[in-house]
């Protein structure tokens, strides 16, 4: 050791010391979200949580000082989404008894709000002041009122990345989309790109004017894992075929074979929705001209599709963008970045990541950790007691 480093203080020591003091504030914040007023009461939950809770705090420390994004999200990501199937699969089975939806439950205003539906309740919403969705505006499970506003704070913190970084639902896709390192389907023509839109648009129409929530009773895959109506009728047969084949193909044939979040970028409407968010965030990912050679990595590697040869040009990434962080992790040139919108582009690359993973992590965890925690209390109650509930 030379002695500017025995003044400063060894460099590995100072590697290992910074992340640590990053993270503090985070495991911190964490731990009284987790918790809420008060620590909760049955061992088996204080264990759910703390469990939870170092996972959380884990994965933020080393993305802190590997200073790898993507690679310690998408663990999150994943995990989230098998939590959330396993978490809610079971709440339903406990409280009705099976995965299917009665009419009665429906009129009830039993069902949990979704946010996939949230475009096309907003026509319905101003023009006739009804929500057009089986669900309680307050006082349930996830109710109406509740999800939009958790909705408004994550569009304004995260714009599209609600896709990448809070969405239970794209944790599947995403999943799916690692499972071979070398996709047998290289491309995807970006036409298809265009389709979320395509039925956003028709499907706010439609549930405009039928006043239902058309998108959520015929089209949304997810219906296959959480639950979907029971079958009673003919059109209920094909509803629930609708439901599965989406979700087959659409989930977990086609990300497998493409390694991409096929789902998400093309077909979602609350994707393409969420897209608009991204002019209005405080965060974007640019890429610096004078460091990119051109060798489209980036490009290869995009789950969402959200860079091309234009946006290279144009030196950003596409208003698709979810900021899940991969382009960044592998650009070979280090010539991507995160970048807080008003400031120099790329001239600040490691403090502009900072400043987005805060916000980012701190309402992923929020919102996921307590689906995480109820997983693992709800396994803890298998293995102790022999039953799930």
């Amino acid at each position: 050791m030379n002695s500017d480093e025995m003044k400063t203080g060894s460099p590995q020591k100072w590697r290992f010391l910074k992340p640590l003091l990053l993270t503090i504030p985070m495991a911190l914040l964490l731990a009284m979200t987790l918790t809420g007023k008060e620590k909760p009461k049955d061992p088996i939950t204080l264990m759910a949580v703390i469990i939870t809770w170092v996972f959380l705090v884990t994965l933020f420390y080393l993305m802190m000082s590997t200073q790898k994004t993507n690679r310690y999200r998408a663990i999150f990501f994943s995990t989230l989404a098998v939590c959330f199937v396993f978490g809610f699969i079971t709440n339903l089975i406990e409280i009705r008894g099976s995965m299917l939806l009665k009419d009665a439950d429906m009129m009830a205003g039993e069902t949990p709000f979704c946010h996939l539906v949230l475009p096309f309740i907003l026509i319905p919403a101003i023009l006739t002041k009804t929500i057009i969705f089986p669900g309680s505006l307050l006082g349930s499970f996830a109710p109406v009122a509740t999800m939009v506003v958790i909705w408004l704070g994550a569009s304004l913190a995260l714009g599209r990345g609600w896709c990448s970084w809070a969405c239970f639902f794209g944790g599947m896709d995403a999943g799916f989309a690692q499972i071979l390192r070398k996709p047998p389907i290289k491309k995807i023509d970006r036409r298809f790109t265009l389709l979320p839109w395509a039925v956003l648009i028709g499907m706010a129409l439609i549930s405009a004017a039928t006043l239902s929530p058309s998108y959520c009773e015929w089209l949304c895959p997810f219906k296959a894992v959480t639950e979907f109506p029971e079958v009673t009728s003919s059109t209920r047969v094909i509803q629930t075929v609708i439901f599965f084949t989406l979700f087959f193909f659409l989930v977990v044939l086609f990300p497998i074979l493409t390694g991409k979040r096929t789902q998400c970028s093309l077909f979602c409407p609350f994707a393409a929705f969420q897209s608009l968010t991204n002019a209005v965030n405080v965060f974007d990912v640019r890429i610096d001209p004078e460091k990119c050679v051109h060798c489209k990595k980036c490009i290869q590697l995009c789950p969402t599709l959200s860079i091309d040869e234009e946006s290279l040009a144009r030196g950003r990434a596409l208003l698709s963008c979810t900021k899940c962080g991969k382009c960044v992790d592998n650009c070979p040139k280090q010539a991507i970045s995160f970048h807080v919108k008003g400031t120099e582009a790329c001239k600040r690359a490691i403090l502009d990541r900072n400043l987005f993973l805060y916000p980012a992590w701190l309402f992923a965890a929020t919102f996921g950790g307590g689906t995480i925690a109820g997983a693992i209390a709800r396994l803890f109650k298998l293995i102790t007691t022999g039953s799930l509930f």
